[in-house]
Formats: C-alpha cells, sequence, structure tokens
C-alpha cells in the first residue's frame, strides 16, 4: 500500500473527504518526524513504537575498490518496534487492536412503503 492507497482507505473508512484524510497522513508524519529528530519516541498502544537510535560509525570497504578501507560516520536512524497487538495480528491471532478498529457503517436500507391489504 502505497501513500495515495491509505489516504483513499482512511477516507473511505471514516467517511472524510480525501483532502483531510491526506492533511492527517501529513500530520502524522511531521509529528512522527519532529519527534524523533528531538531524541523522542511515539508510542501507539498496541500497535507500536517509533524510536531514533544513534548507529556507532564504523570501518567498512569502498564498494568500488575492496581493498580500499574506508570510516563510516555515525548516523541517527528510525527504528519501529511492532508491538503486541500487531504481532498478534499478524500470527492470526485474535487481539485488542482488531476489536478496536472501527469496521465502515453500512448505508441504511431504504424504507419501504407499507401497504394496506
Amino acid at each position: 500500500m502505497n501513500k495515495a492507497e491509505l489516504i483513499t482507505t482512511i477516507a473511505d473508512r471514516i467517511g472524510v473527504t480525501k483532502k483531510q484524510a491526506e492533511d492527517m497522513v501529513e500530520a502524522f508524519v511531521h509529528i512522527v518526524t519532529e519527534t524523533l529528530k528531538s531524541g523522542g519516541e511515539v508510542t501507539i498502544a498496541g500497535f507500536g513504537a517509533f524510536m531514533a537510535k544513534s548507529r556507532r560509525g564504523r570501518t567498512g570497504v569502498n564498494p568500488q575498490n575492496p581493498t580500499e578501507k574506508i570510516q563510516i560516520p555515525n548516523v541517527t536512524v528510525a527504528k519501529f518496534k511492532a508491538g503486541k497487538g500487531l504481532k498478534d495480528a499478524l500470527k492470526g491471532k485474535p487481539s485488542s487492536l482488531a476489536a478496536s478498529t472501527p469496521a465502515p457503517t453500512p448505508a441504511p436500507a431504504p424504507a419501504t412503503p407499507v401497504t394496506a391489504a
């Protein structure tokens, strides 16, 4: 699923316009990015946690010249740790995550006129 498909699914699932769903996705991405940049963590109960981790520098090999050693610097990377609800859902186990996802509401049935016999 790509970003456009996610936006369409959100719009259909909760009954908002695609523009509103796009704004929601953009806001989520912005909030997570800014929180990670500031050293924080974003945890969504039952789904998982986004966090920033620092990866140590190391000595590597230049792929264009395998005999040459290069120094790879320290870098901060984004990590995601799946929560229990997500893990259980992927294993096919019933979880609270599936129960908390709102189901689409069915359209009301058209009223049928009552005829006198």
